[in-house]
């Protein structure tokens, strides 16, 4: 049997932490993908209030894989 997966890049974000940035882009692709296999972490970064130099909003950037149906 051969299997091919679609890879989709997308970026969650959060004011809590960068892993619940990048379970909020899971949970939007969850709503329109079926058969998700698989998460990567790109990237994490972080927007940071000028005033107070605290991190005010987390950024994960991520791959998600998904099975291609095949009929």
């Amino acid at each position: 049997m051969t299997y091919v997966a679609e890879v989709i890049e997308l970026v969650g974000k959060s004011t809590k932490s960068w892993e619940d940035a990048a379970q909020v882009a899971l949970i939007e692709a969850n709503k329109t993908i079926r058969r998700i296999t698989g998460i990567e972490v790109l990237k994490k970064t972080a927007k940071v209030d000028s005033n107070s130099g605290n991190i005010i909003e987390y950024h994960t950037n991520v791959k998600i894989a998904f099975g291609v149906e095949n009929k």
